[in-house]
Parts: C-alpha cells; structure tokens; sequence
C-alpha cells in the first residue's frame, strides 16, 4: 500500500513576491531557493498552458516544512478575498510556533500588520495571535507556555 513519507510544503500565490518573502524573512524563516518554472512540466500539474510563475522556497530554521511562494508572470493572477475570515472556505491561515509572541506582535503591528482579533490563551498551554499579514495572508503565531 502506498503511504505519504511526509508533509513538504504549502504553496502561497501572491502578487508581489518581494513584498512577502521580506514578510515571511523577517519573521524568521529562510530563503533556500528563487527560480522561475515554466514549461510543459507546469503546465501538466497546474492546467495552464502557457504559464510562468517564479517562485521562492523558504524553510525554518533547521529545515522542516517549507513555504513556497509563487507569482505568476503569466497569466495575470486571479484577485483573491484579502479580508478573509477564518469562516471562509479554502486555506486560511500559515502557523508558526514562536519563543516570544508578544514580542513577535509588536513588532509586526509596528511594521504596519494587525492583529485579526487579539492574543488568545488556550488552557494555560498555548497563547496565540492571528496576524493579517501583506496580501492578506493570515499567519497564526502560537506560544507554548510550559
């Protein structure tokens, strides 16, 4: 029977790739790779003849699962919901578990990000904040507190 070995990546679509990888780097996480894909290889997995997107591939540190983020140069993206609630169908939010979340916070809403809701504790195990982060992806930022 065949079986999944283990969980690799999430892929994001945005428009303005610089915009975010800065994001996602300055919440720790790091660049292993940028390169542009096109070709027939694409185009069979995605269904979309023609297209080229470039793409970056950030891990955390020490490796673990990556984010791949990608833009398309053709075709034009599609505009997304960037308001989207935690309600709303599809993928809604990347997360990450962090040393200091009230630092993590502040300095996030300093650099012009805000808080979906506010800081959330879970049974005196978890603290955990949702951050609308550039094109209104949510990453979900959890302290463990033991």
């Amino acid at each position: 029977m065949s079986r999944i070995i283990r969980f690799d990546h999430v892929g994001v679509t945005v428009r303005n790739l610089t915009a975010v990888t800065e994001f996602f780097v300055e919440l720790g996480l790091e660049v292993e790779g940028r390169t542009f894909v096109e070709g027939d290889f694409i185009d069979t997995v995605i269904a979309i003849p023609g297209s080229r997107t470039e793409i970056v591939m950030l891990r955390t540190p020490g490796g673990g699962t990556a984010v791949e983020l990608s833009s398309f140069v053709r075709p034009e993206p599609i505009p997304g919901s960037s308001n989207a609630m935690a309600n709303e169908l599809g993928l809604r939010s990347l997360s990450f578990e962090v040393d200091d979340l009230q630092a993590h916070v502040d300095r996030l809403v300093t650099q012009g990000y805000s808080l979906v809701g506010g800081i959330g504790e879970y049974e005196g195990v978890w603290r955990m904040a949702y951050v609308r982060g550039p094109e209104g992806i949510i990453v979900a930022l959890a302290e463990r507190l033991n």
